[in-house]
């Protein structure tokens, strides 16, 4: 979680290198602009009822200060029941016959769903989850020291 930037004028904190993208897509004269890094990291907006989270980091140690090996940190990576809430669909959480007490997180939330959850799509390196408004099994403060069992 140490390489992430923080957006101010929208609240949230991406994975570096990632910028958000606009509600519509952007026009001939700002595609023409932009470098082809720059349209390569834009992140889909997630449609409906879907909510668009990011992994979170796994330290690069363990607590006896011994160092993880990339595979292990992957696997700790892949297999977190921790995510970060980067976007949501616009019919999310909308269902007040499923959802009657509103929504069950918002964007900039760190969520606890079950591992491997969701559609999965790489972006220059860093993974993304799509997922369901009702995989969401509760929201965390402080995702650090949170592993699957």
């Amino acid at each position: 979680m140490s390489d992430t930037i923080a957006l101010p004028s929208e609240g949230l904190i991406l994975p570096p290198g990632v910028i958000p993208t606009k509600q519509n897509a952007p026009t001939e004269a700002e595609l023409a602009t932009m470098d082809a890094i720059e349209k390569a990291t834009q992140i889909p907006n997630p449609s409906g009822h879907k909510i668009l989270c990011a992994l979170v980091d796994v330290d690069d140690s363990f607590e006896s200060g011994i160092l993880k090996a990339d595979e292990t940190k992957r696997t700790e990576e892949l297999t977190s029941p921790v995510l970060f809430v980067i976007k949501m669909g616009v019919s999310a959480y909308k269902d007040t016959e499923r959802f009657p007490d509103g929504p069950w997180c918002a964007e900039g939330d760190f969520v606890l769903t079950r591992p491997y959850t969701g559609t999965r799509i790489n972006i220059h390196g860093k993974e993304f989850r799509i997922i369901n408004d009702d995989q969401v099994d509760g929201v965390v403060m402080d995702p650090r020291g949170i592993s699957r069992v």
